[in-house]
């Protein structure tokens, strides 16, 4: 199974056009390990706001490539940070693994 949504992928291409899908793929895969440093910063400080926020903005990203596991993790992550929960358990290597993944399959989706 992709770990990236094909059709997905394949509408937000024609969207955007081929030029601009490498750049936009460039700027999720330096964005996103950000989002997650900040995350894991906010749950080592106690930030709920830093976790809900990295983490909403972390599942909307992951959305628009159709990295549909990756924001599924991170929804989860926002929603309890959002309830002023940070004992997120094994979310976090889940997340970052997600993302290696979703990474990974973008570089060869590249045009």
């Amino acid at each position: 199974m992709p770990l990236i949504s094909p059709s997905t992928f394949a509408d937000l291409k024609e969207m955007s056009g081929e030029e601009l899908i490498n750049e936009l793929i460039d700027a999720f895969v330096d964005d996103a390990p950000r989002m997650i440093a900040a995350i894991q910063a906010g749950l080592e400080g106690g930030d709920v706001e830093a976790v809900r926020r990295n983490a909403h903005s972390l599942k909307s990203n992951a959305e628009t490539f159709g990295a549909t596991a990756l924001a599924v993790v991170a929804r989860e992550v926002e929603a309890l940070a959002r309830a002023g929960n940070l004992k997120v358990g094994n979310r976090l290597e889940v997340l970052q693994e997600a993302y290696r993944g979703a990474a990974q399959e973008l570089e060869g989706l590249r045009v």
